[in-house]
């Protein structure tokens, strides 16, 4: 038994088959403790005031009161660490990545409670992710977002990397180019964080690549909302893509992305090899294959998520003479990724989210002089 003390948790379902579900591969762990459960949003706010817990899983399809409304009375009223469970639909998609911006710290799939064997390992996510949450940084959803609202409803595993990317013991020579790329990657926290820097870019940007941590059936319902909220041309990734200027390509949520040369030409290349940091698609993946093939004319970005994926490949990129940028501790939801790349010596600057762009933008101009 742990020595610290348990994360208490209150699960929010309509469904009793998945209360009692989730309430069990939580208890399970013995660092987590379901405190009680609720029905619907109305039983739910009762047991918030009496229980206090640390962590709410909020069912984002409810009668009586949707997840998300309730979610953003919660969120400017009492403001506490709150995990969507989702459907894996484009409606669902698109709920949860409003339920993001309102200020819930993550989301995950509904389990699949015929599917045994996928189980475990929905379990291990579930359980992370409660554990994350109840140490992420929660802020009060402004009356601007509210408003707004109204009107729409681990230690890098080398091996893999290799194994997906491929490696060379000789260093790799980088013919110098005008042709410029930005890679970024994200995990918890990132679909907001991703959005603020996005819609802060000019349309004279490099292409723009971007691994973010997130289920297939949402990776799409993404690129189409970043692609509403910017000036620049964003799309789900597809392989042979050849990566444009002001365009933006975010990786499928099944593949790997990596960043090849064609010639002069840069091109998205998927790999549905193994996960990498228990990952796919994974930062590391994507980092690494852009300091192999691209090196100095590359920047790499690190923002907000759990864990440690993605610092190896900032470092990787910064080696090779690319400019990298880590998000600081106090604007991430989680400081684990861009933490760990800062631990590792692979941040040039640790900026605040809100200085990301402008510090992307003042580096282009600089080097395109």
């Amino acid at each position: 038994m742990s020595s610290t003390k348990p994360v208490r948790v209150l699960v929010v379902d309509d469904s009793a088959l998945v209360r009692k579900l989730l309430t069990e591969l939580l208890d399970a762990d013995p660092d987590i403790d379901v405190i009680d459960t609720a029905p619907d949003p109305f039983v739910a706010r009762e047991k918030i005031k009496k229980l206090n817990p640390d962590v709410l899983t909020l069912d984002v399809e409810m009668p009586r009161m949707d997840g998300v409304t309730f979610l953003r009375n919660l969120m400017r009223l009492r403001p506490m660490p709150v995990i969507m469970v989702s459907t894996l639909t484009e409606q669902g998609a698109e709920i949860t990545l409003d339920a993001i911006r309102y200020g819930a710290v993550d989301f995950i799939t509904k389990p699949k409670v015929d599917i045994a064997h996928t189980l475990a390992d929905y379990a291990e996510e579930l359980r992370e992710k409660v554990k994350g949450a109840a140490h992420a940084r929660v802020r009060q959803l402004s009356n601007s977002v509210a408003r707004e609202s109204n009107a729409s409803t681990q230690v890098v595993e080398r091996h893999d990397i290799d194994k997906v990317i491929g490696s060379s013991s000789a260093p790799r020579k980088h013919f110098q180019t005008t042709d410029k790329l930005i890679a970024i990657g994200a995990s918890t926290g990132g679909t907001e964080a991703i959005r603020e820097v996005l819609e802060h870019l000019p349309l004279d940007m490099p292409g723009i690549v971007i691994t973010q941590h997130i289920p297939a059936s949402f990776s799409g319902p993404f690129a189409k909302r970043m692609d509403r909220s910017s000036v620049l041309s964003v799309k789900e990734a597809e392989d042979g893509d050849q990566i444009l200027p002001g365009h933006v390509y975010i990786a499928p949520g099944d593949r790997h992305l990596m960043v090849v040369r064609d010639g002069a030409r840069f091109r998205c290349r998927l790999s549905d090899d193994v996960p990498v940091n228990r990952h796919k698609p994974s930062v590391d993946v994507l980092f690494r294959s852009v300091a192999q093939n691209i090196g100095p004319n590359a920047m790499g970005v690190i923002l907000t998520g759990m864990g440690r994926d993605g610092a190896q490949g900032l470092k990787d990129m910064l080696d090779v003479g690319s400019y990298t940028i880590a998000q600081d501790e106090s604007t991430s939801v989680v400081w684990g990724m861009p933490g760990a790349a800062v631990q590792l010596g692979g941040a040039v600057d640790v900026l605040p989210l809100q200085q990301v762009a402008s510090a992307i933008v003042k580096h282009i101009s600089k080097v395109r002089v």
